[in-house]
């Protein structure tokens, strides 16, 4: 397996563009779209949150009604959400624009249709989207399609909106004696809480595989992945995953779970790892990821409740920011979890580049450097690791510090 710059477009048959709209921001990119040259069979995994934008509804009927696509258009700046069959309409009008434009531009060796068409948008929860720019940067985006990675880098600079770095990853596998690419992209700075199963990720390969494989492995990794990933608590009410796969990497079609779904997963997983950390190291005004790993866990599910419940504690997060070695904030985020085990057991380590320390052992503080402490929570990325000497479940979250500069973003969001 190895990892590439490229994006979306590093399967075979993938094209992208971008596109300034003015949706809401000026001067700057707020549009793009993935397209393949083949039909695509297509998987997703959407939000948990009640209050569903009107993209996630759209794309929850092409998914599951459909199984198949051509095209990915995704806005920022507007959300969509809580916009009511007026947003509804702008999605099918959205999805009308892109085919008539792909079918007007002989891009398709098969004509589209609205079906083919999936829909994301991200931004601000409640205002209408202007359908007419939206159909304008469809315009302007067919004729700039381009498999290449200039292309794929402006489309996840598109998508962003108070991220600070676009977000991507290439990863090639071989696969029944091919070599098959994924690539993805993702933004999500701000209200990342997901429960999948406003982040949004868009995943491309050719693979050649089921629609049924195709989203059992989607499904599959999603939970070990984007949902061990909080930077603030709040579930978005646009989260989205979408993986299209267009088989033109040439391998026999994976339809069961065998050695070559097995690798296909294995890849899967490694690309959607590498782009929910990149989600959680560029929270809101974050300075630092903050990984969170609880080993000898009782069973994997418990696990997971306690480092997820260490990663979402405000107050430990605050301490990350403050290079403070609070390990009394750590145990009380596992003591809340709900899950029973041994204070006296535990035993807690902070690591990073520059080195690594216990600081908890035997019910109480471990014999360690405040100093040293200090230089290892300093660094960019930095870990916090709880052995709970209970059994072998272990799982690992993605989060990051709290600062002054998350308040600032957010307070003034709307204007």
């Amino acid at each position: 397996m190895s990892t590439n710059k490229t994006g979306v477009t590093l399967p075979a048959g993938f094209k992208a563009a971008a596109a300034q709209a003015g949706i809401k921001y000026q001067n700057r990119l707020d549009m793009a779209m993935i397209y393949s040259e083949a039909p695509c069979k297509v998987a997703g995994t959407f939000t948990t949150n009640q209050v569903k934008a009107a993209p996630v509804k759209w794309d929850q009927h092409i998914v599951y009604d459909c199984g198949t696509a051509r095209a990915v258009i995704c806005n920022s700046g507007i959300a969509n959400a809580a916009t009511g069959q007026e947003g509804m309409d702008c999605c099918r009008k959205s999805a009308e624009a892109a085919a008539n434009a792909l079918n007007a531009a002989n891009e398709a060796a098969a004509p589209v249709t609205t079906d083919d068409i999936l829909v994301a948008s991200t931004g601000v929860i409640g205002m209408q989207i202007p359908v007419d720019k939206i159909s304008a940067g469809v315009e302007m985006m067919i004729p700039e399609l381009s498999p290449s990675e200039e292309s794929a880098h402006l489309a996840a600079q598109a998508i962003m909106t108070t991220d600070t770095v676009p977000k991507e990853v290439g990863i090639q596998v071989e696969i029944g004696g091919k070599t098959v690419s994924i690539g993805g992209m993702c933004k999500g700075s701000g209200m990342i809480h997901p429960n999948m199963c406003t982040m949004l990720s868009f995943l491309t390969t050719d693979a050649a595989i089921s629609q049924e494989m195709l989203q059992k492995a989607l499904s599959a990794v999603v939970v070990d992945t984007y949902n061990m990933v909080s930077v603030d608590g709040d579930t978005s009410t646009n989260d989205t995953v979408l993986l299209l796969a267009n088989g033109m990497a040439g391998n026999d079609e994976i339809t069961e779970e065998n050695t070559d779904y097995q690798a296909f997963c294995e890849a899967l997983f490694e690309i959607n790892r590498q782009l929910a950390r990149k989600i959680a190291s560029d929270g809101e005004g974050a300075t630092a990821l903050f990984e969170v790993t609880v080993k000898g866990a009782a069973d994997k599910a418990s696990a997971v409740t306690l480092a997820k419940s260490v990663v979402t504690s405000s107050l430990t997060k605050a301490a990350i920011y403050g290079h403070d070695a609070n390990w009394g904030r750590i145990m009380c985020a596992l003591g809340y979890a709900g899950i029973e085990f041994d204070p006296d057991q535990v035993e807690l380590w902070l690591t990073s580049a520059a080195g690594t320390v216990k600081i908890f052992e035997n019910g109480s503080a471990a014999d360690y450097s405040e100093e040293e402490a200090t230089k290892i929570l300093s660094e960019p990325e930095v870990t916090a690791i709880a052995d709970m000497h209970q059994g072998d479940g272990e799982a690992t979250a993605w989060g990051c510090d709290l600062t002054h500069e998350y308040v600032s973003i957010n307070a003034d969001y709307r204007s």
